[in-house]
C-alpha cells in the first residue's frame, strides 16, 4: 500500500513531506518559483578498520595505490551523479565539491568530510551525502582484500546554508 500522508502531514503544510503530493503520491518538488541562492552543505562520516589496514592507507603502501586519492575522486564523481541515483533529486550545477580525509590512529579510522556548493533553487545536501558515502565505499572496496570487517558509521549532514530555510547546523558532533 502506498504511503498516504495524514492531514497533519500533507506536503503543502510546513511540516509535510515535500516529495509526496496531497494524494500521497511521490513527485519531484517544483522549484521553479524559488529564487537562486548560494547553497552549501557539509556531510561527515567515518570508516573504522584494523590498525594494519589504516597503516597501509596512511603510508601509501597498499598494493592498489593511493586509497584516499582514489576515494576523493570517486566522491567528487558521485556528487555529480546524485540525480541519477536518488530518484526525486533535481540535477543541479555544482560549483564546488571538496572531499577531505582525516586519519585518526587512536580510533583506527578515516574520517571523511564533504562540502558541496551550488548557486541554484535547491540544496546540495544529497550531493554532499552521496559523495561522502561513495568515498567511504571506495575505501572499503580498495581495502576489503585485507580487511572485510571495516565499519562505516556516523554518516550525517553536518550543516547546510542557503535557500528559504537559511542556515542549519547539527546539534551534536561526532
Amino acid at each position: 500500500m502506498p504511503y498516504r500522508p495524514t492531514d497533519q502531514n500533507q506536503a503543502d503544510t510546513p511540516s509535510g513531506l515535500t516529495h509526496f503530493n496531497a494524494n500521497g503520491e511521490a513527485h519531484m518538488v517544483d522549484v521553479g518559483s524559488k529564487v537562486d541562492s548560494h547553497r552549501i552543505a557539509r556531510a561527515v562520516g567515518e570508516i573504522r578498520m584494523l590498525p594494519t589496514t589504516l597503516h597501509l592507507i596512511e603510508t601509501g603502501s597498499h598494493k592498489k595505490g593511493d586509497v584516499l586519492g582514489v576515494a576523493r575522486i570517486a566522491g567528487i564523481m558521485a556528487s555529480k551523479r546524485t540525480a541519477d541515483l536518488i530518484p526525486l533529486c533535481h540535477p543541479i550545477p555544482l560549483t564546488s565539491v571538496s572531499v577531505d580525509f582525516t586519519i585518526d590512529r587512536a580510533g583506527s579510522l578515516v574520517r571523511c568530510e564533504v562540502t558541496a556548493e551550488t548557486v541554484g533553487r535547491t540544496g546540495v545536501e544529497m550531493e554532499a551525502l552521496t559523495a561522502l558515502n561513495v568515498a567511504l565505499l571506495t575505501i572499503y572496496d580498495m581495502c576489503k582484500a585485507v580487511d572485510r570487517g571495516m565499519i562505516m558509521s556516523q554518516i550525517r549532514l553536518l550543516e547546510k546554508q542557503g535557500g528559504k530555510s537559511g542556515h542549519w547546523q547539527a546539534s551534536h558532533t561526532i
